[in-house]
């Protein structure tokens, strides 16, 4: 089967069609996501991110479509309402830049042109004042899960070290929107230190790599992992109350990512997919596929070294806050 980014974005275009004739909740489908770039593909893969304006909100508000073992609709569902404010859309460091250069699929009434003229008015959106709200945003919400943190005394459990790596992930998408658009867990650590050098602080995705131990590993440990990761994430995705993301229907798009970034310039950047989709599936996992989680979080340092970690994130936090500040100084922005 072969699949392009224009015949990708021709299904998705098909399927608002079609979700909207059955559907008279929706009022409008976007386009966001990987495919609005050149080169969408990591792997080979890729998945549709498909937005789906609805009157009100549905019960089920995500939807993982297969279309083929690398390719697969991740069809979201948000409420007009959402949408209400536009202008307040601009600090939103997450829906703002959705909102702000989608492609357009289906509109049933009046909606995007009006949403994304006010989103975009006087260029507002991407001067410093706003921009730093919305880094600053990012940079408490890291904090916040940061604080809970300092509670964890031993080993953290899958649980705690998914709460880790959601405060890290805050922390370095603060980073990242000082230039541009929110990174996602794919490219994570493969962009990061681009948009580091592009503040002129390389050293914050060397400390991001750091406080997950990826400074000290090789492409043939993280490889050595991927039998057990794969093993957990098959094991998890059946599994009932797994996070989302942790789906049959995922597998190909993680895996054949990892292996493509393993091949890659930057290895390491590698680490931050499997980690990540690991502690969430083993968050419901038991026994030995547990264990081996857990084997792989020690040898990087997160476990019985993890409240180092946290002490280490806090002082990664007051770099970024630092940067921020200084931004704000440069730029007149109180």
């Amino acid at each position: 089967m072969r699949v392009t980014r224009d015949s990708l974005i021709r299904i998705a275009k098909e399927t608002a069609q079609e979700r909207a004739y059955n559907d008279p909740e929706i009022v409008a489908a976007y386009l966001t996501g990987s495919l609005l770039n050149v080169e969408p593909m990591l792997g080979g893969t890729a998945d549709i991110d498909l937005v789906l304006v609805c009157k009100t909100l549905p019960a089920q508000t995500r939807e993982l479509v297969k279309l083929a073992p690398d390719f697969h609709l991740d069809i979201r569902r948000r409420a007009k309402d959402e949408f209400k404010n536009p202008r307040e859309l601009r600090s939103d460091p997450w829906l703002g830049y959705e909102m702000y250069d989608p492609q357009l699929l289906y509109e049933r009434e009046k909606f995007f042109d009006f949403v994304q003229a006010s989103l975009r008015a006087g260029f507002e959106f991407e001067q410093p004042a706003l921009m730093l709200q919305r880094c600053r945003k990012l940079l408490k919400s890291a904090r916040q899960v940061w604080s809970d943190l300092t509670e964890v005394a031993s080993a953290p459990t899958p649980k705690e070290l998914h709460a880790f790596l959601t405060a890290l992930f805050y922390a370095c998408n603060a980073i990242a929107e000082v230039t541009g658009e929110p990174l996602y867990e794919r490219r994570l650590f493969l962009e990061l230190p681009f948009r580091a050098e592009a503040v002129q602080k390389p050293g914050l995705a060397i400390g991001a790599y750091g406080l997950v131990g990826a400074n000290q590993l090789d492409a043939e440990k993280i490889t050595s992992w991927l039998g057990d990761w794969n093993a957990a994430f098959k094991l998890a995705s059946v599994a009932p109350n797994v996070d989302a993301r942790i789906n049959p229907i995922r597998l190909n798009y993680y895996e054949k990512a990892i292996k493509a970034l393993l091949e890659g310039e930057n290895p390491n950047a590698a680490l931050w997919p499997l980690l990540h989709t690991w502690t969430l599936s083993a968050e419901v996992l038991t026994g030995d596929h547990l264990n081996f989680w857990q084997s792989a979080v020690n040898e990087l340092g997160l476990g019985l070294g993890f409240s180092e970690r946290v002490e280490g994130l806090d002082h990664y936090l007051d770099e970024i806050e630092i940067l921020l500040d200084e931004l704000a100084a440069a730029n007149g922005v109180e």
